[in-house]
């Protein structure tokens, strides 16, 4: 697996933080962007219509883009830096989870640098988003959890034989990827070098609602994890969709819930 580390330059920054900030997005999507960036008035950004509100987060952001050029520049090579360092050994560990040879695939993955606080990821184009303000640890930990998405459906894809358009949300397929993070995560060789891993101090490598889900009364992320612990990989795909489809509604009612309350 390979990753470069890029500025994709500020008008592709905005547009990615404007697929978090339309009408109807919930406060756990569009929160945390007026959370980093003080000048944002949020009763006001919303007041205006989606090509105002654009022009407005265009105008002030660019101030902070501006101030932040140089620093931009050091980060993706501090990132480039300790990416490469531990590129050999999140290869073995993702390549031990899944069962498969991870040097043979994604060696043309793209993290692009933003100001966007919410890191989205494009399967197809094998990139992601990375927030700026992530230290280089940070980013290290970060890309770890959007590369097992990738390897995720690349063997989910191979076993299903379904579409990659099934693979965004709202799908539970969608959910249930970003549920199983946290326990391919576990692995040693990729918590050791990942400081969201802990959940301990608001931490966290998957989305905070998912600490509070309970299922039967038992957390789901306990579920999850024993599934993956005693079950190969295809077991384990076949096994945990087949858990989320039987409980959706109730996973679907916390998300809904939790979102709207926001961060």
């Amino acid at each position: 697996m390979e990753l470069t580390f890029r500025n994709p330059g500020y008008e592709v920054m905005i547009n990615s933080i404007m697929e978090f900030q339309k009408n109807d997005t919930t406060p756990y999507w569009n929160e945390p962007l007026f959370f980093f960036y003080k000048n944002l008035n949020k009763e006001h950004a919303y007041s205006l219509s989606i090509e105002a509100r654009k022009a407005y987060f265009y105008e002030e952001l660019k101030k902070v883009y501006d101030a932040n050029a140089a620093s931009l520049e050091n980060k993706l090579s501090e990132y480039q830096i300790h990416w490469n360092r531990y590129k050999d050994q999140i290869t073995a560990a993702l390549s031990e989870a899944f069962s498969i040879d991870c040097s043979q695939i994604y060696n043309d993955m793209v993290c692009n640098i933003s100001l966007n606080p919410i890191c989205p990821r494009y399967l197809s184009e094998h990139s992601f988003d990375l927030f700026y303000m992530n230290s280089a640890k940070g980013a290290l930990g970060m890309s770890i959890h959007e590369i097992i998405h990738f390897v995720w459906f690349y063997v989910w894809n191979a076993l299903f034989h379904d579409s990659y358009d099934e693979y965004e949300s709202p799908s539970l397929k969608w959910i249930l990827s970003e549920l199983i993070v946290e326990a391919v995560m576990s692995d040693p060789r990729l918590s050791s070098i990942n400081p969201y891993y802990p959940r301990e101090g608001g931490g966290g490598c998957i989305y905070s609602y998912f600490f509070t889900m309970n299922i039967n009364d038992k957390p789901i992320t306990e579920t999850i994890r024993e599934m993956y612990l005693t079950l190969d990989i295809d077991s384990f795909m076949i096994k945990s969709y087949q858990y989320c489809q039987l409980h959706e509604c109730d996973i679907r009612k916390h998300i809904r819930e939790s979102e709207k309350i926001g961060i």
